[in-house]
């Protein structure tokens, strides 16, 4: 139970990681927790025990029977202090939770967000429990029929999906926002930029980057621990091909 003092639930107060588990096994989880590391960090937080962690999330993925679950490992900042203000020496609170995750089927329609992303706020570059602003986004997106939203941030340059990293195709080069957009560090992010650059030996962009350089991608594709890479057939009115890089990318990270 968490208690109504509990300052993730009052403040958002705290961090979290959702990893992938495919039968049984934690994906890229020394990653996850290297994140939530450099989160607890930037919060002022002390880093939980490594072997505790696992040993929730396996607990927790111990109760669902299915091949493929999603697996949620939940930090926050305890109880006490009033208002603002942390106790001393918070006492951090950690739990996990796992549940079935099917592979999403098809390409992604996308549409572009009024919600904003706050590049100045070191947040926007931490995985926190103040996640209202991507709710909003997804919100907004599934309201006009498309899967995910695209994200601005205040410069009105591209950032992010509500819950994905973007790329996008043009010349035989990959872009993709550079993280002071306001863009989390993804895990499969990371993964793609070295997997492109190494394996595959293509020239990956990180750049700050108007709408309108979507509209002139030759193919735009998602990334997240969950659905590893997920090409996208439009933006909108832009419609997009199938990638043979994209293709190419997903078999690297298989």
């Amino acid at each position: 139970m968490i208690p109504h003092d509990d300052r993730g639930l009052l403040l958002g107060d705290g961090l979290f990681e959702t990893l992938l588990a495919k039968a049984g096994v934690l994906v890229d989880l020394e990653a996850h927790l290297d994140r939530l590391a450099v989160g607890c960090a930037a919060l002022g937080l002390p880093m939980p025990d490594r072997g505790e962690a696992e040993r929730l999330m396996r607990q927790a993925l111990g109760a669902v029977e299915a091949p493929r679950a999603a697996v949620r490992l939940t930090l926050t900042a305890g109880s006490g202090g009033r208002g603002l203000d942390r106790p001393g020496e918070p006492v951090p609170r950690l739990f996990a939770s796992a549940a079935p995750a099917a592979t999403p089927e098809g390409r992604a329609r996308l549409t572009l967000s009024a919600v904003r992303r706050n590049e100045g706020s070191p947040a926007s570059r931490l995985k926190t429990l103040a996640y209202l602003d991507n709710l909003l986004a997804r919100q907004e997106a599934r309201a006009r029929g498309a899967d995910e939203a695209v994200m601005l941030n205040n410069r009105g340059e591209v950032a992010c999906a509500a819950a994905a990293n973007l790329f996008w195709v043009r010349d035989g080069r990959l872009f993709t926002p550079a993280l002071a957009c306001g863009v989390l560090a993804g895990v499969m992010r990371a993964r793609v930029i070295a997997a492109a650059a190494a394996e595959l030996g293509v020239e990956v962009v990180e750049t700050a980057a108007e709408p309108g350089e979507l509209d002139a991608a030759e193919a735009v594709f998602l990334t997240n621990s969950l659905v590893g890479l997920r090409e996208v057939a439009a933006l909108d009115a832009v419609a997009y091909g199938p990638s043979r890089l994209a293709e190419r990318l997903a078999r690297a990270l298989a």
